[in-house]
This record gives C-alpha cells, sequence and structure tokens, in this order.
C-alpha cells in the first residue's frame, strides 16, 4: 500500500487538497476539503499520509472542530498502511482526552497487538469491534497483507496452521488463499513429517541469512579511508 496517490490516481479534487496542503498547511479555512478528502480515501481506497497529518495538526489549533470520526478513519488508515509508522505519526498529534474514548483505545491495543506480531488476540479484538474498522473498506485484506510481510521475514517454510492463525482464514477459503499466492508470489505447498501442509515462501535476507550482504565488503575502500583522519 502507498504512502502517495500517484498522479494518475488522483481525482481533480485530490489534486486541489493537496495543492491547499502544500501551499497553505496552516489556514483552517481548508479544514472541509481535508475532511472531505479523508472520505473520498475511504470510498477510493487510496491514501495520503501528508494531507491526513495537515489536518491532525489544523485540529490542534481547531479543536472545538475536530470530527472524531474523520480522526478514526484517519487512524484504520494508518493502520492499513503498516509496517510504516503512519499509525504512531498521527497518533503523536491527537489529544490525550481524545485518545481516552473507547474507539480510540480500541484502534490503540489493535495497533500493539499488530506491532507485537499477536496476530490472533487482534483478529478477536477486531471481530469484537466490527462497527468501527469495518467502516474502510480495505482493511482486512491491507491487515491480512502485513502479517503475511511479519510472517516472510521470520519464516522460510510456514505451518498452514499458523498461516490461517495469522490472516484469520480457514478452509477452503484458505485453500484458495494459498493457490492463488502459489500462481502469483512464487508460494510454494510441501508436506511436512507429519503429513501436515507446510507453505514455502520465497527466500529473502531475512528468513534465508546467506542471502544477507556483508556489510562490509559493499563498503567501497577509499569511504573506510576517509574515515580513519576523522576518528584520529
Amino acid at each position: 500500500m502507498g504512502r502517495e496517490i500517484t498522479p494518475t490516481q488522483e481525482s481533480s479534487m485530490a489534486y486541489t487538497v493537496e495543492q491547499l496542503v502544500a501551499v497553505n498547511p496552516y489556514n483552517p479555512d481548508i479544514l472541509p476539503d481535508l475532511e472531505n478528502y479523508v472520505n473520498e480515501q475511504v470510498s477510493s481506497q487510496t491514501y495520503s499520509l501528508d494531507a491526513n497529518l495537515c489536518l491532525l495538526r489544523l485540529y490542534q489549533f481547531e479543536p472545538d472542530r475536530m470530527s472524531t470520526q474523520i480522526v478514526a478513519r484517519i487512524l484504520i488508515k494508518a493502520l492499513m498502511a503498516m509496517p510504516a509508522p503512519d499509525f504512531s505519526l498521527c497518533l503523536f498529534l491527537i489529544p490525550e482526552r481524545v485518545q481516552m474514548e473507547d474507539q480510540f483505545k480500541t484502534l490503540i491495543v489493535l495497533s500493539h497487538y499488530l506491532e507485537t506480531a499477536r496476530f490472533r488476540q487482534f483478529w478477536d479484538e477486531a471481530a469484537k469491534n466490527r462497527q468501527i474498522v469495518e467502516v474502510v473498506p480495505g482493511f482486512e485484506q491491507a491487515i491480512q497483507e502485513y502479517a503475511i510481510h511479519v510472517l516472510s521475514l521470520t519464516y522460510r517454510k510456514i505451518p498452514r496452521t499458523i498461516l490461517a492463525e495469522a490472516i484469520n482464514i480457514e478452509g477452503l477459503a484458505l485453500d484458495k488463499f494459498i493457490e492463488h499466492q502459489a500462481a502469483t508470489s512464487g508460494w510454494i505447498l510441501e508436506k511436512g513429517i507429519d503429513k501436515s501442509q507446510l507453505i514455502v515462501l520465497p527466500s529473502n535476507e531475512f528468513n534465508h541469512p546467506e542471502l544477507k550482504k556483508n556489510t562490509a565488503d559493499s563498503i567501497p575502500l577509499v569511504h573506510v579511508a576517509r574515515i580513519f583522519p576523522i576518528l584520529s
């Protein structure tokens, strides 16, 4: 999921909002445009961190005009951008009194579960609070992508049961998901010793240490030589 909206994705409204943010980001008159743009991001499944941060900063100067519904949507979109640190960046601009509201405490808990890769707890908590997270289309798919990202940093071969728990899919739906990933992302199916199903993930420098570059070898000698006079 990208952090910025590309020119080909921009509607005329999106272009106008981005220009407003660039030219006069502290003008409270652009608050309605930024709020409408958050709703546009939700409906079109696009994302602009800069515009959302600008809106949260304006809310700091205009607290009486803050819409908690809009703030919640911004935080949900930020969760969907993980592993980028967008959620923390947004939360830093939200007053503590607002963070203490139930919906925001729930989103903070969900963020903690994702950051610590406690996916089972995350999905259980999300299921209890569907009225909060399901207002933003694509939420479940974005979190599944993040879960797969985390698993790919940890596992070379992953048991089907662990995958099912991480992405919250089981049965025939999981079969179809694995088949799709095998066709598009290079996953390979394999039988374990106990005849359980294993999914072999593509190699990377984290789950396959032999692929990790030797940092020292990648630094040109001339650059190293320049360091010694500084250290002496």
